[in-house]
């Protein structure tokens, strides 16, 4: 068995300081990987629900309500649609 190897604590944060960047990434990967499989994306951009396609055209779908404000540690519940 091999024995566990420890990260030090400054390794660590370097590693964690990467986060936003690589999440950032992965976002424009994963945009980009859509349009080519499905030759659309819908995003929420401004207060607008916009639809662009692989040949560049852009359509505003909706207006969308803005962002909710949730603290930190804060529950929040979705109502039920019956």
């Amino acid at each position: 068995m091999k024995p566990s190897s420890r990260m030090s604590e400054e390794s660590m944060q370097h590693m964690e300081a990467r986060i936003p960047e690589l999440a950032g990434s992965a976002v424009k990967r994963a945009y980009l990987q859509a349009l080519t499989i499905s030759g659309k994306v819908v995003e929420a951009r401004n207060g607008q629900l916009i639809e662009t396609t692989s040949e560049g055209s852009v359509r505003v779908i909706r207006s969308i309500a803005k962002p909710v404000a949730v603290k930190i540690g804060a529950k929040r519940v979705r109502a039920r649609c019956v």
